[in-house]
């Protein structure tokens, strides 16, 4: 007894004596992940800490780093790291630190790269704690244009010498919420908002793009996060005549569920008038020619004011329509929370020049309705619906100078580079026989520089044409084999190395033996997968394992009946 009492204080004295001499190792911040996102714009750098942080920065030049200090703060993740896809940053290392206590984070630079600096706090799901998030520009004046979701080589659309032939495309901005370290809401088995969102933002790009006439643009093509002024700044960039931002809703309890349009309210337009009144350089992008002569000529705000307002109530009175008839086509497909357009004060819907509504597409939080928001044929109604919306409201509202606006006249078409008859055919709306015939044509060749009549589309409504598995992406799970590292992997699914990484939130390159991993890949490129048909099986119970159609099974392997043998190996194709 008496020596079990003497190592028990014998114990008491040496703890007692640790936190005595080392109090700040028990109470330190630590480092405890750094996770890389580059975006078209600009690079983020997520540092995850334990608790909030302390620190200060600088930066060096020859060569080109940023120095960021961390005071009172262990470091427990792996460093350095090497980054391959940013234009700007090369390596995140470590190097010796000015006093004991502070951890001392190199950012090294290819070049000279504005960086803004800002903590946040732990995400309420409780997926992302305590953060200091670095964000580098790609260059001092960032481009905030984004890459047409069709296949072009320019970043920018523009409309201006297509409008003044009266066949200028209505430009659509898709803008889907979230992205990057910012998840969005997360449903009750762990899904992100911010995949469900870019998922059906793509699939209503590939329905408008399918429009003749029609142009859309995504303010996001990837995981990465976009500020959220940025994404009005790239539907102006790209003259875009409706800003569509695509989210989920989400609550405190799972009973809520449904779909919402929300609009510009007047209160939030006031502010920002206000705001730009004060603002001549971005009163001059609002107002076009009329805002150049006010800022240049810094005259009376109350004109400025009258323009802005007038605008505004423009853009809020076409959002409401937009609204009304989004809410139309989806409450035909999805349950409506709301069935009516909500007024909000949300920062993406305050363009004055550009019509915007953002749409919650259902609640996340809603085991159901989560479940629905990443099914495939679920988002397919969506966006088709969606896409009806933005036809039919342009049909009836068709932006001057447009194919819309001048649908049931004959048009002047100069053949360029690279077109053809079926090309002229599809960008019209009219079939090559209608061309041919309007021109007294005798062939299909075509010559560059030769003027073409083209001949008025029908008076019938516009079809919004039924894409086929548009842009279509899967979540596979993949387990680490004996051999395999990071690079091999990223190679098998065509995606980078560092997206699989952030995707599953690893902080090394260092995979285990039986690891699982979730990756993104494209249908497309997924590799093939075999089947050895085993004793009870059919193929509508081998469909049901994989995910995929009985057909698509027969088609994939030209089987001509239903029997199959034990044995036999089945190609199981990807959609």
């Amino acid at each position: 007894m008496l020596k079990s009492t003497l190592s028990y204080r014998a114990a008491f004295v040496s703890c007692f004596l640790t936190l005595l001499l080392f109090p700040k190792l028990l109470w330190a911040n630590a480092l405890e992940g750094v996770r890389v996102w580059p975006s078209p714009d600009e690079t983020r750098v997520v540092i995850d800490l334990k608790d909030q942080a302390d620190y200060s920065y600088f930066s060096l030049t020859g060569p080109n780093r940023l120095v960021v200090d961390l005071k009172n703060t262990a470091l427990q993740t792996k460093l350095p790291i090497n980054v391959g896809d940013s234009p700007v940053l090369t390596k995140v290392r470590s190097s010796s630190p000015p006093e004991k206590g502070t951890y001392r984070l190199v950012f090294e630079l290819k070049s000279k790269a504005p960086a803004n600096l800002f903590t946040l706090a732990p995400t309420p799901g409780g997926q992302y704690g305590h953060r200091l998030v670095v964000d580098f520009a790609h260059s001092e004046k960032p481009d905030t244009s984004a890459t047409s979701s069709s296949a072009t080589t320019t970043s920018t659309v523009s409309r201006d010498a297509s409008s003044l032939k009266g066949s200028g495309d209505i430009v659509v901005a898709i803008d889907a919420g979230h992205g990057g370290e910012d998840p969005g809401s997360i449903g009750p088995s762990r899904k992100y908002e911010k995949v469900a969102t870019l998922a059906i933002a793509k699939k209503i790009a590939a329905q408008i793009n399918a429009v003749p006439g029609m142009k859309a643009v995504l303010t996001r093509q990837g995981d990465y996060y976009v500020n959220l002024n940025k994404r009005s700044e790239i539907a102006r960039k790209n003259k875009a005549h409706l800003l569509v931002s695509i989210h989920a809703d989400a609550f405190s309890s799972p009973q809520p569920r449904g779909a919402s349009v929300f609009v510009l309210n007047t209160r939030r337009a006031n502010t920002e008038i206000g705001r730009w009144v004060e603002n001549h350089e971005q009163q001059s992008q609002l107002l076009g020619g009329a805002g150049e002569v006010l800022a240049k000529n810094n005259n009376d705000k109350n004109i400025s004011q009258t323009l802005l307002d007038l605008q505004f109530s423009h853009s809020q009175k076409e959002g409401y329509k937009v609204a009304t008839k989004i809410l139309a086509e989806v409450g035909k497909v999805a349950y409506l929370h709301k069935r009516k357009p909500v007024n909000a004060s949300l920062a993406v819907l305050k363009s004055p020049d550009i019509p915007s509504v953002l749409v919650e597409t259902g609640f996340i939080s809603n085991p159901n309705e989560e479940r629905l928001l990443f099914q495939r044929s679920h988002q397919d109604k969506l966006a088709r619906a969606l896409a009806k919306a933005v036809v039919q409201y342009f049909e009836e509202n068709p932006p001057e100078g447009t194919l819309f606006a001048n649908r049931g006249k004959a048009l002047k078409h100069k053949v360029t580079s690279g077109e053809s008859l079926s090309v002229l055919a599809q960008r019209y709306g009219v079939s090559s026989k209608a061309i041919m015939s309007a021109n007294n044509l005798s062939s299909s060749s075509l010559r560059i520089g030769q003027v073409l009549t083209i001949p008025a589309g029908g008076s019938k409504d516009i079809p919004v044409p039924v894409i086929e598995n548009p842009v279509e992406t899967r979540v596979v799970t993949h387990v680490v084999q004996r051999g395999e590292y990071l690079g091999l992997i990223a190679s098998k699914y065509k995606v980078p190395v560092s997206t699989i990484k952030r995707e599953n939130n690893l902080k090394s390159d260092t995979l285990k033996l039986g690891q699982k991993l979730k990756i993104t890949v494209s249908m497309k490129d997924r590799p093939l997968r075999k089947h050895t048909v085993k004793r009870g099986e059919f193929l509508g119970k081998i469909a049901t394992h994989y995910g995929v159609s009985v057909d698509s099974i027969r088609r994939a392997n030209k089987l001509r009946s239903d029997g199959l043998a034990v044995g036999q190996e089945l190609i199981i194709p990807n959609n």
